[in-house]
């Protein structure tokens, strides 16, 4: 199964030319750090877009950190104009990262994180692990597709490490992740005790708070995965 998802790529086109009317606007009007842009109405009525796509393009920048958004005030330009128009121009450039990157940097991220919640979890998180383990058992266990809650099993741990950067990756990367992946076969037979045994094995590290275990056993989980994006 495959999960369906608007087009990325023509949306990205639409906030990318959104940013660039922003860029143009600033740079007309020669503004410099401090200085208020015009609000979200009057861009929207200028670029011809609508207010949501003026808003998305704001939280962006604020993102990368060259606007600033002040309750009651605006927005205003957090940065100088040359380091604006440098940022600006790189996050245009941008090109939307590969199926493999996106993996690899969620490996990445994964390694550290359980770590992390090794050492950090609390009664509370491994009572959430626990119950998105059951849940992904069962769908496993039916045949049906257990992609989302293994990946919410995964979400589960990465709130335990107790780091909200970390999290925030995760959470900007998972949705990609879901729109590409596709499981070629359900799992059956003896494939179905191995994929419990893995993430079972995950959860008893985390709640012996092991961290060379938890590490090991999710190394031995994401086996599978590396396979698949070579």
């Amino acid at each position: 199964m495959k999960i369906s998802l608007i087009d990325k790529d023509k949306k990205k086109s639409l906030q990318n030319g959104v940013i660039s009317m922003i860029r143009d606007l600033v740079n007309s009007k020669n503004l410099e750090e401090g200085d208020k842009l015009p609000s979200e109405r009057l861009m929207s009525e200028k670029f011809e877009v609508n207010r949501n796509q003026i808003r998305e393009a704001i939280r962006k920048l604020e993102f990368y950190g060259v606007l600033k958004s002040i309750a009651k005030s605006g927005t205003v330009l957090n940065v100088g104009l040359i380091g604006f128009n440098g940022i600006i121009n790189e996050i245009i450039s941008l090109d939307t990262p590969t199926f493999k990157e996106l993996v690899e940097t969620r490996i990445t991220l994964e390694l550290k994180m359980v770590c992390l919640a090794a050492k950090r979890r609390t009664v509370d998180d491994l009572k959430n692990m626990k119950e998105a383990l059951n849940a992904f058992k069962t769908k496993i266990i039916n045949g049906e597709d257990y992609l989302e809650e293994d990946l919410l099993f995964h979400m589960s741990i990465a709130k335990a490490s107790k780091n909200n950067t970390l999290l925030t990756l995760m959470l900007l990367i998972t949705p990609p992740i879901l729109a590409t992946y596709e499981k070629d076969i359900v799992c059956e037979g003896d494939k179905v005790i191995s994929e419990i045994k893995k993430h079972e094995n995950i959860y008893l590290a985390i709640e012996a708070e092991d961290i060379e275990l938890a590490k090991k056993m999710m190394e031995d989980h994401f086996y599978k995965l590396i396979k698949y994006i070579d």
